[in-house]
């Protein structure tokens, strides 16, 4: 018997309740990406990161890189190709789960940016809708500017929406700003109660918190026209695993 479809928001909530990551300590599991780039690409590939991390479009500024023959969680490297490992944003989700601040996934999209200020979601993709990442699939429509945004501000990045009841609202704020402080990045708008968030709706007595994709940087490099495959929503691994940008 064949096991059924999940669908996407519930792979989200799944991983999100796995999800043991400690930012203060610096310890326990997160969800990643893993993307593919072919060895010879792997010096531009991390300094296209560096400039997305700059820029604020990335989540974090952790990733875990394995060469050929590497193992990532299980998975092996193939020949003649790099495997880069970053957080994927929806540890987001699962971080405010433990602060007590359910957050009910809505989807990912493109959100068109102008004067580096995020303007709108363009596109969207709900999660209860698809059993695929979104952002995979707006990756590999060629959707995105993002090398336009880091240089000149204006264009198109991936994202992603989340909503929050409004009673938590306060608390919210302060787990956000908490966030920030110890190096999680990426917030694009939190918006108000019963308001739309970057023309996205939400559910009555419900706030937005729209977030950057974890696979932007990933995306610019596949922009410049280099190969890249990208799996969003991978799979948990140990953040201790996990170098700084800087060590590169």
């Amino acid at each position: 018997m064949h096991a059924p479809l999940k669908f996407t928001n519930h792979r989200i909530e799944e991983y999100a309740l796995k999800v043991t990551y400690r930012p203060e300590d610096d310890t326990g599991k997160i969800i990643y990406n893993l993307s593919l780039i072919e060895s010879r690409d792997l010096e531009f590939a991390l300094s296209i990161m560096k400039e997305a991390h700059k820029r604020g479009i990335t989540i974090s500024d952790r990733l875990l890189v394995a060469g050929p023959g590497g193992q990532v969680a299980g998975y092996t490297v193939p020949d003649g190709r790099h495997a880069v490992c970053t957080m994927c944003s929806i540890t987001l989700d699962a971080l405010l789960l433990q602060r007590g601040i359910p957050a009910s996934p809505i989807g990912g999209g493109i959100v068109e940016v102008d004067g580096r200020v995020a303007q709108r979601f363009t596109s969207m993709i709900l999660y209860r809708d698809t059993t695929l990442d979104p952002l995979e699939v707006l990756i590999s429509q060629e959707a995105t500017s993002i090398l336009d945004v880091m240089r000149h501000g204006k264009g198109n990045i991936l994202a992603n929406i989340r909503e929050c009841h409004m009673e938590a609202e306060q608390l919210l704020g302060t787990v956000l700003d908490e966030l920030s402080a110890i190096g999680f990045s990426g917030i694009l708008d939190v918006g108000a109660p019963n308001v739309p968030l970057l023309g996205v709706p939400v559910s009555p007595q419900y706030i937005g918190v729209a977030m950057v994709g974890g696979t932007n940087a990933m995306a610019a490099v596949r922009e410049a026209g280099k190969p890249v495959v990208t799996r969003a929503l991978k799979g948990l691994i140990d953040i201790r695993e996990m170098d700084y940008l800087d060590d590169y």
